[in-house]
Formats: C-alpha cells, structure tokens, sequence
C-alpha cells in the first residue's frame, strides 16, 4: 500500500498520534553556540537555528524522535521548520538547505523503522510514519511589512513555490512519507507550498499526500491573513490534503470550538496539535500532561478528531498522556460531501460545482 492508503487503514480504527514541541524540548539541552555551528564555518552565529542541528549535532533531534516515539507518537515531524532557504539566510546557511532536509529525514526515517521493525519482532504490526515539515517563513504573500505602502511585499508567489520545492525535494529524497505544511497564518503562503508539493509528486509520478495545519492569531477562529477555518479549508480542498487542521494558535481549551468547526465539514483526517496551555509571564508553557491530556480527550469522545498530538511547550510526558487518555476511542467518522448535502438540503451536484 502507499504511504497514503496505509495511513488511512491505521486511522480507520484508532486515533493516532503525531509527536510534540521540537523547539521547547531542543531549548532544555541548553545548547552553546559551539554546539549549533559545529565545524561549518558559516561566519554567523547560529545558537538558535535548531535545523542545522542534523548536520552539527544530530544526536539531539535523534533523541527527540525517540522520545516521542516511545511516548507513544505514530508519527514524526522531522525537524525542518525554518530548513528553507529563506529562513536560512538569517544564519547564512542557504547553501545547506538540501543537505539538512535530506539528513533530517533520513533520521527520523531511521528511528520510525526501527521502532516498526521491533514492533514487528514482538508479532505487532504498527507502522510508523514520517512527515516533513514545511514552516511558514518570515514572510508573507498576503500583506505587505511597510506599512507606508500596502502594495509591497518582500517576495513573489513564484518565488516561495521554487523555496519550497527545493525543501520538499529534499525532504523526499531523505525518506518521508508526507509534506506537513503547518502553523499556517498566511494562507496564500500554504497555497504555495501545495502548489510546489504537488509539481514534486508529478515530477515523482506518484502521489506526494500533503498535511495542512492551520494557525490561528486571535479568538475569532481566523489566521493572519484573515482566514476563517472555514475559508481555509474550502481554499485549499483541492489539493486533497490527507489531514487538515490546527496547531500552535493557543492551548486546547481556546482551540475547542475551532476544532469542532472544522470536524464538520471536512471530508478528510483532522489532526490537531495545540500548544501546552497558554505561556505565562515569562514565556514558558506549565500546562500539565494531565490537563492537556483531558482537554484534547473532550474532542476525541466527541468524535471530532483523528489525529492527536503537541505543540509549542509539549514534551513526551504529553503525547503519552494523549496517548493513553483516546487509547480504545473509535476515531472521528469522515463525512463525505454527498452526505453534508443531503444533510443541507442541497443537491449534490450543487456542492460539488
């Protein structure tokens, strides 16, 4: 079976779980700067740029993955986030972008099989999947950063497509099985990111699943660009994403009406990774695994989510405590577009057009 269709037979009988925060958990090993830019000789600091930890210290996002995979996690998110040649540049580190997605997919790739194969040792067949991150950028296509003139913007849409090709290129080439395009406040910027995830798979010949998650900037339910879940969803349907959902934005409690929305109209997975809590004063999360753990369970019994997991602040002691809390839930039903229509009092070819 592909990649695709393997996951939807795991996701038809059970609730699965994606891993939890990279950032915070890389943040707790205390890293120097000697530790980030290793033996590169960049000319830049690089304390802070947690990609290139794949080629200067890769024992760490190593470690992470393992963590989260013995928590529980059924799927890793390589640690690729800022791995583009846009957020690169900050660090003078554009000329690595391929090297450090290859070597981050190919760890993470590495550690999913292992934990398969010993699963398959044991007479357990649950396969382990690998999604590769796709972060946002520091730009953005759908408002301009000079407030004196509206018009500008820092970048073109062909231009963050051919950025994003060259990662997803790389991603691919290092083993994943999906493109994960989250935390999503520009949605002009996803659209590109779907459309460059799409010319890799027909450059593949085969298909190339995407994973769409969303992230909100304020109660209302909409993203920086101003997108309701709603909007977001009907813009980027076509690209028949394998899950759509929410991460990051705020804590679970925050995100529980959005979540129910999205469950409603969706005709496909809905993964949600919120954030531990909301932080306090001092930036840092201290939301409970408990507490997390409670809140995203709501939705699980509610029927409305079929892919768990963490965010900013997260750690493992989370997803395992996800993953114990919809342990033996039935996961949310798919309603199919047929189904919404006749539930509207439409025809069906109406929906469809």
């Amino acid at each position: 079976m592909t990649p695709r269709e393997t996951l939807l037979a795991e996701a038809a009988g059970r609730i699965l779980i994606t891993d939890g925060a990279f950032g915070t958990e890389i943040q707790n090993w205390k890293l120097a700067e000697a530790d980030y830019a290793g033996d590169l000789g960049l000319g830049h600091d690089q304390k802070g740029n947690n990609d290139i930890l794949a080629l200067t210290k890769p024992e760490v996002p190593e470690s992470i993955h393992r963590a989260y995979f013995a928590a529980g996690a059924d799927i890793a998110e390589t640690n690729t986030f800022s791995a583009n040649r846009i957020s690169q540049a900050d660090y003078g580190a554009e000329h690595l972008v391929r090297e450090i997605n290859v070597e981050s997919a190919k760890l993470a790739r590495g550690i999913a099989d292992e934990f398969a194969a010993k699963d398959a040792e044991n007479g357990i067949r649950r396969p382990r999947f690998v999604a590769g991150a796709l972060g946002p950028t520091n730009k953005t296509l759908s408002l301009s950063p000079d407030v004196n003139d509206p018009g500008y913007r820092e970048i073109d849409f062909d231009h963050l497509k051919d950025v994003y090709r060259e990662q997803i290129d790389a991603l691919v080439e290092g083993g994943v099985d999906f493109i994960l395009i989250e935390t999503v406040f520009d949605t002009l910027n996803a659209k590109a990111g779907v459309m460059a995830a799409i010319e890799a798979g027909n450059a593949l010949g085969r298909d190339l699943p995407i994973m769409l998650s969303m992230t909100l900037t304020d109660l209302s339910g909409r993203n920086l660009s101003g997108h309701t879940v709603e909007a977001f969803w009907h813009a980027v349907r076509h690209a028949r994403p394998l899950t759509i959902g929410l991460n990051c934005s705020f804590g679970a409690e925050q995100l529980r009406p959005h979540v129910k929305t999205l469950s409603e109209i969706a005709d496909t997975l809905i993964m949600v990774y919120p954030n531990a809590g909301l932080p306090n004063e001092l930036g840092a999360y201290d939301e409970m695994p408990e507490t997390t753990a409670a809140l995203v369970g709501e939705w699980a019994r509610a029927g409305q989510v079929n892919v768990l997991g963490g965010c900013c602040g997260s750690t493992p002691a989370h997803i395992k405590a996800i993953a114990d809390s919809v342990s033996g839930l039935a996961p949310r039903a798919i309603v199919k577009p047929a189904v919404r229509t006749r539930l509207a009092g439409l025809e069906p070819m109406t929906m469809a057009a």
